[in-house]
């Protein structure tokens, strides 16, 4: 869920850049294609399943008296 919002609040902070931009200079073409607003969705979700699932794995495979033992 904050993957997939986190990778929203990216596409909304560049649609409101590429709008600006079009505004400032209106004879530079400044637009976001959806694939790409698509495939950094995709990636920010992937990336943060990835690096949360990945150590969360690793936990649970520890003993956890031998994990407390070392704090």
């Amino acid at each position: 869920m904050l993957t997939g919002l986190g990778g929203l609040v990216g596409i909304l902070f560049g649609w409101i850049i590429s709008l600006i931009s079009r505004l400032v200079f209106p004879s530079i073409p400044a637009t976001v294609p959806l694939w790409a607003a698509i495939t950094g969705v995709v990636v920010s979700v992937a990336t943060g399943l990835f690096f949360g699932i990945w150590p969360a794995n690793k936990a649970a495979r520890l003993d956890p008296v031998e994990a407390l033992r070392y704090e």
